[in-house]
């Protein structure tokens, strides 16, 4: 309860801070934090979760889920092979290069203005923190754990399983953190260009139409989300990696 609270105190003295600054304000561009709060509730609790928020978050979690998917099973392979790895570094880097941003329009002329779109830009930029994490994580596993799973004779599928995906785990889970925060980004970006639904497309239409205790709000919700998704992946985390964190503990 200690922690918490300590955690809760900048946010709690900022919010504050910005109610002060905000209560007495003419200006059109900062409105008062009451009526911020007051559009929040109207668009996001009472009007747009299931038509906005709910859509963006979905599109977010298939395209990590795919790209989590892709990233490992291709960065395994980069990890154990020398040669693979040689052949396919150009293409890689390339591929990582590309701001993911000058893919949305690409990606609206080859898939046009649906969910496929969005889900196969923010699918891209999350590949490469998983891809390149796995591939690092692969190599960096004690070579004698691989001779002891030869001295047992395992076959390459119970290496994987119970040797190498373990071991290089802690690392995967950090490429996938990282893609999260890039997909969530991401997935905001692709909303604001040829769409009609998500949290993006409300808070532009809401600057567009001068609504700015709503652009506002959507700015709020948008950093909500992203410390909640933070906070649930650090529980997912948490569970899925006791063993090692326990163990980093013990070590400390």
């Amino acid at each position: 309860m200690a922690r918490t609270g300590l955690r809760l105190v900048i946010p709690v003295a900022l919010v504050l801070l910005w109610w002060a600054t905000s209560v007495g304000s003419t200006s059109p561009f900062y409105p008062p934090l009451p009526d911020v709060f007051e559009s929040f509730g109207e668009t996001w609790i009472f009007a747009q979760l299931s038509a906005d928020v709910i859509p963006s978050l979905r599109r977010l979690l298939i395209a990590l889920v795919l790209a989590t998917a892709t990233g490992v099973a291709a960065g395994v392979a980069l990890g154990r092979s020398r040669r693979l790895a040689d052949a396919l570094n150009p293409l890689v880097q390339f591929g990582r290069s590309i701001p993911g941003t000058a893919l949305v329009p690409i990606s609206v002329l080859l898939f046009g203005i649906g969910d496929n779109a969005k889900i196969v830009v923010i699918g891209f930029v999350c590949l490469f923190p998983v891809l390149l994490n796995t591939v690092d994580a692969v190599r960096g596993v004690d070579p004698q754990l691989e001779d002891v799973a030869r001295s047992f004779r395992l076959t390459r599928t119970q290496r994987l399983t119970h040797i190498l995906l373990p071991s290089a785990a802690p690392q995967i889970t950090a490429g996938i953190r990282t893609a999260l925060g890039i997909g969530f980004i991401m997935m905001v970006i692709t909303e604001l260009y040829a769409t009609a639904n998500g949290i993006g497309f409300v808070t532009m239409s809401a600057r567009n139409a001068f609504d700015i205790p709503q652009m506002w709000a959507g700015t709020v919700l948008l950093g909500l989300l992203g410390v909640t998704l933070s906070a649930l992946f650090a529980l997912a985390e948490r569970r899925v990696l006791r063993w090692h964190i326990g163990m980093t503990e013990r070590n400390h």
